[in-house]
């Protein structure tokens, strides 16, 4: 197999040579085809592809007030999936023009009525419905709904500016605005008359700093003949009012287009930004959102809303106005990219999303990894240890076309399965005793999760079992669950982190930058957990865990006493009842989305080594899914099952994603996230030593455990060994997945070199001499170990090297075990390929 791992390197420094020279062949065709198209260009400006489809954004529009707007994209799509920007190109016909003027892609209200635009575009018409209301009467500045985003976009109020916890030059603003009124105060009553001036508005501190008129430690963050300046100016002219209490609040946020496929560096596409309201009312916002990349190699942003395409992969653009994140997906080709779509393999639903992902993006899968790799691969994955010889050799002389889909469902049923997938939850739960936490509560958390699994109670019952236990930690395991952590705040961001996938800490302080989640929305949330009671049982190692109908959560800037919210949800109906069952019946549901679509992301980086959010503990808009299409299907799927663990599992392993070689090909060299082969994995900490001690026939001994137990059993965080600290093992502090380290490092390597888990096990367990001592031929020895360590025999290659040594060596249980140190130190077993 090191040929292999090398073969696969190797194959990764060909991708990249393939594309620096297609780069250049590329450029050359650029050159060309300007020329060309130049020359025969025949009315269609995209050559032989044609339209299929025209798309204008927003789909309705509707102006209020005399000073609304609408800015208007148009994107032609071709037959071949890409998209172009045609707002300029495109010809605009208003039905009736007294209602609206157009001023190059921008509407612009003149009087109320209704009407509808037409637009056309390559032979392809598209009409839409257009309102106009108010159409003369003005509407007030106002500081949270105009100021407000102004100091957003700007970066006034983030934290390197005067969103610093002491803020900048002694001017502080709240962190991304999360104390607008705070801010109006800082701003017009800290220190009156400095920072705006009323008699003279564009002499103001706050005009002259942003327009650098003066000098400001920010430098110039925009054009005083900008509409961001005219509105700080227009706002201190009207004596910079304060807003009233039922001013309207943004309550979506809407970015059009909402995906696109981009041809070539240097293509551009406009979005258009549109804010909804609580008094159902809507605007365009563009000019006010501040505009983010998550991958500037691809795709940049300018602050006017204009993406521009960079170096071929895949970008998530994102809008920021108000408390909101939302963002599209714009995939970068290179220009005219020639694709010939091949029929790709398809086990089940999982493959036709993730192909049609492959297919959106030019890039061919790797083919169907072979029946060892497959064996080896499903063995660890699914029970954390290898295949034995005779399972080896079952399966590969097994002719029936089915036999892998009956080796899933044999391992599925084996009881190895469930104390992976138990020590998996043992990691998320913390298992980990402690002062406040016995080693007998522990075991008996363990022993409960364990007779969960097994079973394979419903997903969505065994979480409201923990969410809503009460009792004692000893005769109701799952109480542990508010032993582990007692602090009201972590517990709450421990049940959304662990439940939900989300890390809501930042909003504990301030807004959160980079996702829809607020102060109000966190502690709100958190005051579920406001009347959790303990007290001490008989036994001094046990606590009994019970509902104590009061205390509450009060919001930290203003005081307020937090009713109960679902995080992302409605109001919870709480009143006499225990808020924790409350929130239990509500968070394991179809109702709320996130539940089903966590975990099922959690199962699929299990089988990937990344997940189709990763981490797979951080989603956030910011941080999109790879595949959302089918992290919905799969959590759709996993739902409509009665979240059946099992079912879920089979669907996955089963599927052609899941079985592809880890040997990539030149369309997919580089994609790391899209599955279009399978990865290369260490293998974790716990089933490293499990399969070590295996194929040695050696023996382990942990604190609680008989000699001979697996590591993956253990079931306190606190028990540990040399290895598997060095190998990463979870210490369980924290509900973050980043607790497991799965790195390879130097300390590893050393210690499978010279450390007693190689070294001791191969001579304790001395398969070598017993296999000497019954007259087994070398070769059948070296095959035997090939097979145990690494699940396929020795190539003639292999061989070759081996045997001529072998058969001249003076002493073969040395050489031999040498073989043995060998394989246990080769890439090819310390990675699940």
């Amino acid at each position: 197999m090191e040929v292999k791992i090398s073969d696969t390197n190797a194959q990764s420094g060909l991708g990249w040579a393939m594309d620096k020279y297609s780069t250049i062949f590329n450029r050359c065709w650029m050159t060309w085809g300007v020329l060309g198209t130049f020359l025969f260009a025949t009315g269609d400006a995209f050559g032989e592809s044609k339209l299929t489809q025209l798309r204008v954004y927003p789909e309705q529009v509707k102006l209020e007030t005399a000073a609304d707007r609408q800015l208007l994209v148009v994107q032609a799509v071709r037959e071949d999936g890409v998209t172009v920007d045609v707002s300029h190109e495109a010809k605009f016909q208003i039905a009736d023009q007294q209602f609206v003027k157009l001023e190059g892609t921008t509407l612009c209200p003149q009087a109320d009525g209704k009407t509808e635009i037409r637009v056309e575009y390559g032979g392809l018409v598209k009409s839409i419905p257009l309102e106009v209301v108010k159409a003369t009467e003005a509407r007030p500045v106002s500081f949270k709904l105009d100021v407000m985003p102004v100091l957003m976009k700007s970066g006034c109020n983030s934290g390197s500016c005067h969103g610093a916890a002491r803020g900048k030059d002694g001017f502080r603003l709240s962190l991304f605005g999360y104390d607008p009124d705070g801010d109006y105060h800082r701003i017009v009553r800290e220190l009156p008359g400095r920072r705006v001036d009323l008699a003279v508005p564009e002499a103001s501190l706050l005009v002259e700093k942003s327009v650098g008129a003066v000098p400001h430690g920010g430098g110039k963050r925009f054009e005083m003949t900008s509409d961001l300046n005219k509105t700080f100016v227009d706002w201190v002219a009207a004596n910079c009012p304060q807003d009233p209490t039922d001013v309207p609040v943004c309550t979506s946020l809407s970015l059009y287009p909402p995906d696109g496929v981009l041809d070539g560096e240097g293509t551009k596409q406009q979005v258009t930004v549109r804010a909804t309201y609580s008094d159902g009312s809507d605007r365009d916002v563009t000019a006010l959102t501040l505009f983010m990349s998550n991958n500037d190699n691809s795709a940049t942003i300018s602050p006017e809303g204009i993406i521009q395409a960079g170096a071929r992969g895949e970008a998530f653009i994102m809008a920021r106005f108000a408390t909101f994140t939302v963002g599209s997906h714009f995939v970068v080709l290179p220009k005219w990219h020639q694709y010939e779509a091949k029929a790709m393999p398809s086990a089940n639903y999982i493959d036709d999303l993730v192909n049609k992902k492959l297919m959106k993006l030019r890039i061919e899968p790797s083919g169907k990894a072979d029946d060892e790799a497959f064996l080896r691969r499903v063995y660890l994955d699914l029970v954390g240890i290898l295949p034995t010889e005779e399972e080896y050799v079952a399966f590969m002389t097994d002719t029936n076309p089915q036999k892998r889909d009956l080796l899933i469902d044999q391992l599925v049923e084996r009881k190895e399965f469930t104390e992976v997938w138990v020590s998996k939850w043992a990691e998320w739960l913390m298992m980990r005793s402690s002062n406040q936490t016995s080693y007998k509560s522990i075991v008996l958390y363990y022993n409960w999760l364990s007779e969960q699994i097994a079973e394979n109670v419903p997903l969505n019952v065994m979480v409201r079992d923990i969410l809503s236990a009460n009792g004692g930690t000893f005769k109701n395991a799952p109480t542990n669950f508010y032993q582990i952590e007692r602090d009201t705040l972590k517990v709450s961001e421990n049940v959304a982190q662990i439940f939900m996938g989300m890390r809501t800490q930042c909003a504990q302080c301030h807004n959160h930058p980079f996702d829809r989640w607020t102060q109000d929305d966190y502690y709100a949330f958190a005051s579920f957990f406001s009347q959790i009671g303990r007290k001490e049982a008989e036994d001094y190692r046990e606590t009994i865990i019970f509902n104590s109908g009061g205390g509450d959560v009060r919001h930290p800037v203003n005081g307020k006493v937090m009713e109960p919210v679902f995080l992302g949800g409605p109001k919870a109906d709480t009143k006499g009842k225990d808020r924790r069952e409350v929130l239990a019946n509500w968070l394991a549901s179809p109702e709320n989305p996130y539940f089903a679509e966590n975990f099922v992301n959690r199962v699929w980086h299990h089988f990937f080594g990344i997940g189709i959010v990763d981490p797979i503990d951080d989603v956030r808009i910011s941080n999109p899914p790879s595949n959302e299409p089918l992290l919905k299907e799969l959590a759709k799927r996993f739902t409509a099952s009665n979240y059946n663990f099992k079912q879920l599992v089979k669907e996955i392993v089963r599927s052609e994603a899941y079985q592809r070689s880890t040997q990539r090909n030149e369309s997919n060299a580089t994609d790391e996230k899209n599955f279009a082969h399978q990865s290369l994995r260490r293998i974790k900490a716990e089933s490293m030593l499990d399969i070590i001690t295996q194929v040695t026939s050696g023996r382990e001994k942990f604190r609680g455990l008989p000699l001979g137990a697996r590591a993956v059993q253990i079931a306190d965080g606190q028990t540990s060994n040399y290895f598997l600290t060095t190998f990463g093992r979870a210490t369980r502090e924290t509900a973050c997945s980043c607790e497991v380290k799965m790195e390879p490092t130097l300390s590893q390597a050393l210690h499978l070199l010279n450390g007693d888990s190689s070294n001791q096990k191969i001579a304790q367990g001395n398969l070598v001499g017993k296999w000497l001592q019954e007259k087994v031929p070398h070769e059948e020895i070296v095959q035997r170990l090939y097979i145990r360590c690494l699940s396929r025999k020795a190539t003639p290659a292999e061989l070759d090297v081996l045997l001529p040594t072998l058969a001249e060596s003076k002493d073969p249980k040395k050489d031999l075990d040498d073989v043995f140190w060998a394989l246990l130190n080769s890439r090819e077993f310390i990675f699940n390929h």
